[in-house]
């Protein structure tokens, strides 16, 4: 029985499970945080060269 009770403590001591956990939550939180800003980039890139291209359909062209 004091083995069992032993082995149990030296379970909830250790640290490296909650560690990776850890690391994993903050590769998570990054990968959102990318996504998220390459969404906002590509939908403000997008706008942009529309305004180009609009801006290109109206100028006059000299004939």
């Amino acid at each position: 029985m004091q083995k069992t009770l032993d082995l149990i403590r030296s379970v909830l001591r250790e640290e490296d499970g909650v560690t990776a956990i850890e690391y994993g939550l903050l590769a998570a939180l990054v990968a959102v945080a990318i996504i998220g800003g390459a969404t906002a980039l590509g939908t403000n890139l997008n706008a942009f060269f529309n305004n180009i291209g609009t801006w290109f359909g109206t100028i006059a062209v000299p004939q």
